[in-house]
């Protein structure tokens, strides 16, 4: 049971058995002197005697702890949460040995494993950035080959999730639906279609010429749909129109792992590093969430644990009213940015379908679901995603004693912001989830795997968001 609450808990409890432990002594003491006195004698300074003890004990007890938590208790706390960075996040920075100088020899003792560590770590990055490169070459020139093709090419698996799509068919899909690595096929193209093309393909072998229309069955691409070697297939649609020119193309967006990925689970019960999370972020007219509008709306997909490359959702939002010069001061959205621009509840349906099957993740998450959920019956959507806060995960590896903005968590992260990026929705939504990719091993090292076990620990931390709301 002890096991289970924090370091910190655990000594302010050790420190309040230890003043009831003397306050008991006391007790029993002038009990026992009480006894064998006269029996004449009152027992007024004796009680007195024991609640004078028992105030200076416990104040004493208060004192020594109060030192002993800043100058230990959070020290040890620091000094694990600052290893944890080095050992599953890549953080590099200084351990901080002045914090905790009254560890003895424990912090210049983990700076020494830190650096020997971090030593043989860049050793094998450096060689494995040499290969990255090469290969980042090559999906460059297949990209630019791809794009003179008037092909567009979708690869799926035999769920027919997305395992794959590139430049070109992005265009398509993001003209339905916005693009998804993982998303099944019937989120874009007519479910009819696609099944008779499978079904054939399964008797005949070989490749299937069809007509694939989207999924309002408005609009109809002539297709092939190919089997691949070990599992899934190769959707290729014609492209009528003039190709992309190669500078233009949108790199390749896959992830292979979802080849074999399996029939959907429950959320709660699948690994962090499983999981699809949307990180999104929102401008807003003021801070008022029941009275100010959204100007501008990002957000970014993280997927097995890394960040989806291309797959962005950034959009002005039409508020339907002036916006306040003192809010554009902050995000540099002006009226002449949201001319043209979606309203509320079309932008928030394009995000609602960008979400689809993934775990909202964002800073301060409060604040920007009480405008969506607001909205909830004119966009015709429901919010009911499950939902991660940065802040609270900032709480839980860091402690609940330090800084907790957007801002603390990427400097304590090391990740920059660049300051044009800094207060604009998709700029914002990058760096949460860059934060959350990096927060993702911490997490997990402090034995927190499943979705379940997160927003359990999640809870304990509510305060932080009630105060900073």
């Amino acid at each position: 049971m002890l096991t289970r609450l924090s370091l910190r808990l655990r000594l302010f409890l050790f420190f309040c058995l230890v003043a009831a432990g003397g306050a008991g002594l006391a007790a029993g003491a002038l009990y026992f002197g009480w006894v064998r006195a006269e029996p004449t004698l009152p027992t007024g300074p004796f009680v007195t005697a024991f609640v004078v003890f028992a105030f200076l004990n416990t104040g004493l007890a208060v004192v020594i702890w109060l030192l002993f938590d800043e100058n230990v208790a959070k020290p040890i706390n620091t000094l694990a949460a600052n290893l944890r960075m080095r050992a599953h996040s890549g953080v590099e920075g200084e351990l901080d040995v002045d914090a905790a100088r009254y560890l003895g020899d424990l912090a210049p003792a983990a700076q020494a494993v830190s650096h020997t560590l971090s030593s043989s770590v860049m050793d094998t990055a450096s060689a494995v950035a040499h290969k990255t490169a090469r290969l980042q070459a090559e999906a460059e020139r297949l990209t630019a080959l791809l794009t003179e093709i008037p092909v567009a090419t979708i690869m799926v698996n035999e769920r027919m999730g997305i395992v794959l799509y590139d430049g070109q068919a992005a265009d398509i899909l993001s003209g339905i639906a916005p693009p998804r690595l993982k998303a099944p096929l019937v989120d874009y193209f007519y479910a009819a279609d696609l099944g008779r093309a499978k079904s054939t393909l399964n008797q005949m072998g070989g490749e299937v010429a069809f007509d694939l229309r989207d999924k309002d069955a408005t609009t109809t691409f002539i297709a092939k749909l190919k089997p691949l070697d070990g599992a899934g297939y190769m959707l290729l649609i014609d492209m009528p129109e003039v190709p992309l020119k190669p500078e233009a193309a949108r790199p390749l967006v896959y992830d292979f792992d979802l080849l074999n990925a399996g029939d959907g689970v429950d959320m709660q019960d699948t690994a962090l590093s499983e999981l699809c999370f949307v990180a999104f972020d929102s401008e807003t007219t003021g801070l008022s969430t029941d009275k100010d509008d959204v100007v501008q709306l990002g957000a970014v997909r993280v997927l097995n644990g890394r960040i989806v490359e291309g797959e962005v959702l950034d959009s002005y939002v039409d508020p339907g009213r002036p916006i306040p010069p003192a809010s554009t001061a902050v995000h540099r959205v002006s009226d002449a940015h949201v001319v043209g621009a979606p309203d509320f509840a079309t932008a928030g349906r394009a995000l609602h379908g960008f979400c689809h099957d993934a775990v909202l993740v964002a800073h301060n998450a409060p604040f920007d679901l009480a405008f969506l959920r607001r909205a909830e019956g004119g966009m015709g959507v429901t919010w009911d995603h499950p939902v991660l806060d940065t802040v609270l995960l900032s709480a839980i590896v860091f402690g609940t004693t330090e800084e907790h903005t957007l801002d603390a968590l990427c400097d304590r992260l090391e990740i920059i912001i660049p300051s044009e990026l800094r207060h604009t929705a998709l700029g914002d939504a990058q760096v949460t989830a860059e934060a959350l990719v990096k927060l993702i091993p911490l997490l997990e090292g402090k034995g927190l795997r499943r979705l379940s076990d997160v927003i359990a620990e999640s809870k304990k931390h509510g305060r932080l968001l009630q105060d900073l709301n």
